[in-house]
């Protein structure tokens, strides 16, 4: 894991070695100094050498100015180096999130991919930074320390280090505690972010419900079990700085004892002692640094491993090597022998078998649960079939890339998604480098363009998180001018005009006809009056294809469109 973790390096390496290096000046400055301030306690200060004493303090002046300038850099290239780290993580986790399958989002709730590419990342930065920064700068400072100290008086040095390998044990077994409770903390975290994403953004559902209480209680629950989580790991994280405090305090006891001794019986100077102290402390530094560090280790790695998790998650579907670009379709779809299960489970699909020539309107009606939104759900590829063929133009649809095969595919849905932004923002999704007249085109096909221009700023108005400042039909005008405006040439309408009263129904219907002419189009049928015009109707139950043909054979047939038709039709006149 950590050579993946430095592989995220290699495109800040200048930037890196600037900081590596600035921190190795910053550090050898800081084993000179203790130098200086023996000399002055042991030569000039018992000599009143004055001009001595002035020269020393303003060389320590130019050092500490020297220093200042390094730490500067090392405080803020170093940061930066991380903070780029940490974008380029989350910017490579977002696209691979975009790049995987409808499967993978059937089975992750929202809230808890959100706390992945956010919360998991937060704690990269400091730890990119940190990490090699405080391994070297620790190993230097250690290792030039402990060389001085032995020079200056071995017996007094071993003695001060009898501690630090108890020390190091007590920290690797603590480490490795505080390391799985902070993978359980960002676990616990993902779950509130899911409940939370979950019922705020079905607030007016548990309104309408007045179930706010069992919204309260469901929150309730996963906020506590994290409380619980980062209560453990703060029991984890008090043992262990409070244990290496005392390790540190006990070392510096262990020397002012020790060495009291050594100047009582003549082998060790007051300014050596001084300096000696200096240097302890200066080797202790790095040692709290080490200390921090393990701490911030576990949170950056208890992160980054659950982010390589989702990153080893592969798309289901991809494209094949020779995958060639959909182009100048003409718009035959053939659907022969195609079966299909989710999660390989009970079939949904079995031994399908439909031609639909170019240009052409085919609806698809029947039962909910028959799997007629899961037919026209394969042909983009958001699910791979599990046997027979598809094909657009005689080609399997495997054959394609898919980014060009969706680009060739318009879908309207019923349940429509517009993104937290403006009206020509939401319009333009269909095409991205449209210009404000092709838009505004698009929403007059769509009978769209009169309510625009009568909300507050035009085109220019926020419709807020999908859509909630629209009413249904017009945000299923929107939806259609995006349609228009991606101007694919096969169309998928899912149940489309369901839901909607008859005004909005009418309009609607009017802007379909229009977007569906010269394209093959699959409607999925919630009102049969809808699609009586269709150039094919084929009716989907439980045992797969029952009835196919046009509206009129269908009726004269009187089987179970006919049945469903008449049922319609007495239900209208009910009402």
């Amino acid at each position: 894991m950590l050579r993946q973790f430095a592989a995220y390096y290699k495109n800040h390496w200048k930037l890196f070695l600037v900081d590596i290096g600035c921190a190795f000046l910053m550090s050898s400055l800081d084993l000179v100094f203790p130098v200086f301030i023996q000399q002055l306690i042991d030569q000039h200060f018992p000599n009143r050498d004055l001009n001595m004493m002035l020269r020393i303090a303003l060389i320590l002046l130019g050092l500490y100015l020297l220093r200042y300038f390094f730490q500067y850099i090392v405080h803020y290239w170093g940061h930066v180096v991380g903070i780029r780290m940490e974008t380029d993580m989350r910017s490579e986790l977002f696209t691979h999130l975009q790049k995987l399958s409808f499967k993978f989002y059937d089975n992750n709730k929202v809230g808890y991919l959100m706390s992945r590419v956010v919360n998991d990342l937060n704690n990269m930065s400091e730890l990119a930074h940190h990490g090699p920064e405080d391994i070297f700068i620790s190993s230097m400072l250690l290792i030039g320390a402990f060389i001085i100290l032995m020079n200056m008086h071995w017996q007094l040095a071993l003695i001060t280090f009898a501690l630090i390998p108890v020390m190091l044990i007590f920290s690797i077994k603590l480490g490795e505690k505080m390391y799985e409770a902070l993978k359980v903390i960002r676990e616990k975290m993902a779950e509130v972010n899911a409940i939370v994403e979950d019922s705020l953004s079905g607030i007016r559902v548990v309104k309408s419900f007045t179930n706010e209480e069992y919204e309260n209680d469901k929150f309730y629950e996963g906020n506590h079990s994290y409380r619980r989580s980062r209560e453990y790991a703060m029991k984890n994280m008090a043992k262990f700085h409070s244990g290496m405090n005392l390790f540190i305090n006990l070392i510096n006891l262990i020397t002012l004892s020790a060495g009291g001794y050594f100047i009582y019986i003549g082998s060790l100077t007051t300014g050596q002692m001084v300096a000696f102290l200096f240097y302890v402390n200066m080797f202790m530094d790095p040692i709290k640094r080490l200390v921090n560090f393990n701490e911030q280790f576990q949170r950056g790695m208890s992160g980054f491993s659950r982010f390589r998790e989702l990153l080893a998650v592969d798309p289901e579907i991809v494209d094949k090597a020779n995958a060639v670009e959909l182009k100048d379709v003409d718009g035959k779809i053939e659907y022969k022998d195609l079966t299909f299960a989710y999660d390989n489970q009970e079939k949904v699909l079995e031994n399908i078998n439909i031609t639909i020539e170019p240009g052409k309107t085919v609806a698809f009606v029947g039962p909910s649960g028959a799997g007629k939104s899961t037919l026209t759900k394969l042909l983009p590829r958001f699910y791979e079939i599990n046997a027979g063929s598809l094909s657009i133009d005689g080609t399997d649809i495997r054959e394609f890339k898919l980014e060009s095969l969706r680009k060739n595919i318009g879908i309207v849905q019923q349940d429509v998604f517009l993104f937290n932004g403006t009206v020509r923002e939401n319009i333009a999704y269909g095409n991205q480098n449209a210009t404000d007249e092709e838009i505004i085109k698009a929403a007059k096909k769509a009978n769209a363009h009169q309510f625009i221009i009568n909300l507050t700023n035009g085109y220019d108005t926020n419709i807020g998180e999908r859509g909630v400042k629209l009413s249904g039909g017009q945000k299923q005008r929107i939806s259609i001018a995006r349609s228009f405006l991606k101007n694919p040439p096969i169309l998928i309408l899912d149940e489309a005009t369901s839901s909607l009263d008859n005004e909005s129904e009418r309009i609607i219907q009017e802007s379909l006809e229009k977007l569906a002419e010269g394209r093959t189009t699959l409607v999925i049928a919630h009102r049969l009056s809808t699609v009586i015009n269709a150039d094919q109707i084929i009716v989907l139950t439980d045992d797969g294809i029952v009835e196919r043909g046009r509206h009129e054979q269908l009726i004269k047939k009187g089987g179970k469109y006919a049945k469903l038709y008449n049922e319609e039709f007495r239900t209208d006149l009910a009402g």
